[in-house]
């Protein structure tokens, strides 16, 4: 069957067998498929869906694009488990959860991401460690991993390369949302990656990809089924991202809450729900826990004994990273220019902030990208945010802003105050952990 046959199956919504997607991305990863065509067959899915089994074979067949990763858990000492998170605002999670599971038994191979748009990424942010290597070659990621318990780095050429490609298209075309592409595109890293069991952080909400609840649900129920299939187990949790996650919003001032949380017992408190919720799961899927109450208190101790404050800066210093980062962190924190309040426009309540304002009030301050091409000001952000239901007034702003110059500052302050809305009665509360999924439905 031609490239252009396939295409077009999918354009009239029929469904493709295996041969046709193993054609298909075969091409993709030896170049034989253009830019165009991949972007014909992104919007036609996109358009047209797939079915469960489609979906599995152009996951398998994008993981095994390149060099598949195989991990001996024997040999190691502990279960191979990764997590992975639909993006948000303020997400920081990742910094804070491989140490802890690390610390507690588990080995974390983290393949993670740069940002684009209104959600930040991954390895932006660790950027911010002077000399870690968030993208070094196999043999090293095999070495930190098995010596430290977790390391997190880049997607490289050997790993799924066919989703590097696809992915890069997706993002100019408007076909990022699609739940099928979604799903091959994580899972076949985290198949390349060699993780026995994995846990999805799947975000809904103002700030999250997928908005509706209901299509956060779908999108988890199709990652978790899909996996299945290919042979990784995996639970996700429905996580609220209708306001940004945890204190700050910006690489900086992130790195500087994962600091506190780990170091000075500082931990804003939806932060630390989805920390340990994410954690929990992590340890009993893998058996490393018999129950959730076990796990959390497995977790607990690995963060108030220091021990995965230890496991962070061991793997940084094996990256690469300054291994000082944390006894000298004021040294290694770069402070933006211009920190001035936002304050509230009145006395009340605050009932709602639009996340994905916030993330995009970042990246117009040069703190993201629009482009791919785009150089980030990491100094730039939020912090002191305050959370939905906190009371507000002349005295207690709703947010710190750290910008370049005061024009960017007054700019940002503006957008931050759109974002936000006010009331004279407080909110109801909301959980920011919804549900949390483990089966094929």
């Amino acid at each position: 069957m031609l490239i252009s046959d396939i295409i077009e199956h999918k354009r009239d919504g029929r469904t493709l067998d295996g041969d046709a997607i193993a054609r298909f991305v075969g091409g993709v990863t030896d170049g034989s498929v253009s830019d165009a065509q991949i972007a014909a067959f992104t919007m036609a899915t996109c358009l047209n869906g797939m079915s469960a089994d489609e979906a599995a074979l152009l996951t398998r067949e994008m993981a095994s694009s390149g060099r598949i990763l195989a991990w001996d858990s024997r040999a190691l000492g502990g279960p191979v488990v990764d997590k992975h998170s639909t993006g948000g605002v303020g997400d920081k999670v990742s910094f804070l959860l491989a140490p802890v599971i690390a610390a507690c038994g588990g080995f974390v191979p983290m393949v993670s991401g740069r940002g684009l748009g209104h959600t930040g990424g991954t390895l932006d942010k660790i950027d911010c460690i002077p000399g870690y290597q968030a993208t070094p070659d196999l043999a090293t990621l095999r070495k930190v991993v098995a010596e430290h318990g977790c390391a997190i780095v880049g997607q490289t050429a050997d790993l799924a390369p066919a989703d590097a490609r696809i992915y890069a298209v997706r993002d100019v075309t408007g076909t990022v949302s699609s739940i099928p592409l979604i799903t091959a595109s994580i899972l076949s890293k985290k198949i390349a990656a060699g993780n026995d069991y994995l846990v999805m952080d799947v975000k809904f909400g103002s700030g999250a990809f997928m908005q509706p609840i209901a299509d956060a649900e779908a999108l988890a129920q199709s990652l978790i089924s899909t996996a299945a299939a290919a042979g990784l187990k995996t639970h996700a949790l429905l996580t609220n991202m209708d306001e940004p996650l945890g204190t700050t919003v910006g690489h900086m001032l992130e790195m500087r809450e994962v600091y506190e949380y780990l170091t000075e017992d500082v931990r804003e408190t939806r932060l630390h729900q989805v920390t340990m919720g994410l954690a929990a799961e992590m340890l009993v899927i893998t058996g490393l826990a018999d129950d959730r109450d076990a796990a959390l208190g497995a977790a607990e101790a690995a963060l108030s004994s220091g021990r995965a404050a230890e496991r962070f800066m061991q793997m940084v210093a094996a990256l690469g990273g300054s291994y000082d980062y944390f006894d000298r962190f004021e040294h290694y924190f770069e402070t933006a220019p211009v920190i001035m309040q936002v304050p509230a426009v009145e006395a009340g309540f605050l009932a709602a902030v639009d996340a994905r304002a916030i993330g995009q009030a970042l990246v117009a301050m040069g703190g993201g990208r629009q482009r791919s091409s785009d150089v980030i000001d990491k100094r730039v952000g939020f912090s002191d945010i305050l959370p939905v239901g906190a009371a507000v007034n002349a005295e207690r702003p709703l947010a710190l802003v750290h910008a370049a110059d005061e024009a960017q500052a007054r700019a940002a302050i503006a957008a931050y105050q759109q974002a936000s809305q006010i009331s004279h009665k407080e909110p109801a509360s909301e959980p920011v952990i919804k549900k949390v999924m483990t089966r094929v439905a």
